[in-house]
């Protein structure tokens, strides 16, 4: 099976091709990326290495989709990932659009030409911002966890988020874009006859993973404190208790064979996939891990709310589990050791990732 992958740099784009290559047979990755990121010439150099033939293109550009070679499947991994792009001077608004939105009408007129599928990578930060922040919570110990004894949402259980969890404005400029590139993808699947997936990921995270504090958090937050740069708990009264659920590319990569191996246009075809409950951790209890890991290491507390947070998402695997037989394998205790062992050997890590 042919692949192409946008994107290909990136750290979930390159996770994809290690997994794709190590565990499925007659497979050919063919990928793009425009190196903008930090960090990403270090993937290009692995990912030629590995086999995979690796274009520097722009998927901006139609031009550069032009010259690319047929593909039986895109994976769509390429997009700024951070839910405050857009509101910095580094990334503003309208380069957020173009990279997150202009872009897709490439990919679908590859997939239009080429008779190709399509697996978009959407993102949990599609869902209401409003709906989020109302959700009844209860604090246990240092988390958030969802009271499930109040009445909640439509969409939402001990089970996690689901797709039919709202997705009404605000989402943030980054939400939007994902939600956009989901519509115009189902549009042009059904218009044109051509499978499409959509995987609505929580926090994806591994070793490798060039992390920020604006996304990558899991990755950054090891790596910090390991060297111990200052770290923060932003918002809800500076105590750490918001919950992200932790998901490893392998297992993603996982849910991508499953299917691609099924080609219909009809019937479900967006989901959400995360770590799901067993995967989820908040800050404070991520910060001591790291604790037991590295030794101690406080973070400062700040109450200053920060655009676009929320206390608590994770996704919920039901759908994925039922449609394809998929469940999440890595567990958080390895997808964290991991990051500290990476973190331990590449003590460069946080300026490779542009900090």
């Amino acid at each position: 099976m042919r692949f192409l992958i946008t994107g290909i740099c990136g750290f979930v784009g390159s996770s994809l091709a290690d997994c794709l290559l190590e565990h499925s047979d007659g497979v050919s990755i063919c990928g793009i990326d425009n190196l903008m990121r930090a960090g990403s010439e270090t993937n290009r150099v692995r990912m030629r290495r590995c086999g995979v033939n690796v274009i520097h293109g722009d998927v901006r550009a139609a031009s550069d989709f032009a010259s690319l070679p047929d593909a039986d499947w895109v994976i769509d991994a390429a997009a700024n990932p951070s839910v405050l792009a857009g509101l910095r001077g580094e990334f503003n608004s309208r380069q957020l659009f173009e990279c997150n939105l202009a872009s897709i009408v490439n990919v679908l007129e590859y997939c239009k030409a080429r008779k190709a599928g399509l697996v978009l990578l959407s993102s949990s930060r599609v869902y209401s911002i409003a709906q989020l922040a109302t959700l009844p919570l209860r604090a246990e110990g240092n988390a958030f966890r969802l009271d499930d004894s109040a009445p909640v949402p439509a969409g939402v259980s001990t089970r996690g988020i689901s797709a039919g969890f709202s997705t009404s404005a605000p989402i943030s400029l980054y939400g939007s874009t994902k939600l956009a590139c989901e519509v115009v993808a189902l549009e042009y699947g059904e218009a044109f006859g051509f499978p499409v997936w959509i995987d609505r990921c929580g926090v994806l995270a591994g070793a490798g993973q060039f992390g920020t504090p604006d996304q990558g958090i899991f990755s950054y937050w090891v790596n910090a404190h390991l060297r111990r740069r200052p770290l923060r708990y932003i918002g809800f009264d500076g105590m750490g208790k918001q919950v992200r659920d932790a998901l490893h590319p392998r297992d993603l990569a996982a849910l991508m064979r499953a299917q691609t191996s099924v080609a219909h246009t009809g019937g479900q075809r967006l989901y959400t996939a995360g770590g799901g409950p067993k995967n989820a951790i908040s800050l404070a209890q991520l910060n001591a891990w790291c604790d037991g890991r590295f030794g101690a290491h406080m973070p400062q507390p700040d109450v200053r709310p920060r655009p676009y947070d929320v206390p608590w998402i994770v996704m919920d695997n039901s759908d994925v589990a039922r449609d394809f037989g998929w469940s999440v394998e890595t567990g958080i205790e390895d997808i964290l050791e991991g990051i500290a062992r990476h973190a331990e050997t590449h003590p460069e890590w946080l300026e490779l990732s542009g900090l």
